[in-house]
């Protein structure tokens, strides 16, 4: 018997249209000319960008904290919650986004006042954590 997938994972193409391939490697080119610093850095900003379209930006900053996400923008020259959808394709298989919705206090899970263990967490296509 086939498994349904609860989140599955879209086509590259229903993510990132040919346009948006190319304005997303246009922001890395430009990253890369402008940066100093570590390495290290530059590869989470520009990881955190190829996952953006998928997740959302609501994702992200339940993922992130402030400083980091600034962090990120400043290294790639963009604002998150401008450049990214408000809910990605795969956003509800961040455990702490499906815990917020869930309980209708999407801020209060960024902040910090409903504490969401393993927030960051991602199941996998089936809606399954694993371990």
């Amino acid at each position: 018997m086939a498994r349904k997938d609860k989140y599955p994972t879209p086509p590259t193409k229903d993510v990132h249209s040919s346009e948006r391939a190319e304005q997303l490697v246009q922001i890395v080119n430009d990253a890369l000319n402008r940066f100093s610093g570590s390495a290290d850095e530059l590869e989470k900003a520009i990881g955190m960008m190829m996952l953006g379209d998928y997740l959302g930006w609501k994702v992200l900053v339940i993922i992130h904290n402030k400083r980091t996400l600034r962090k990120y923008e400043e290294i790639l020259g963009i604002n998150v919650r401008e450049f990214f959808p408000e809910e990605g394709l795969i956003a509800k298989r961040v455990l702490g986004y499906e815990i917020a919705l869930k309980l209708g206090s999407f801020w209060k899970v960024v902040s910090g006042d409903v504490s969401v263990e393993n927030r960051r967490d991602m199941t996998d296509p089936a809606g399954e954590l694993k371990k």
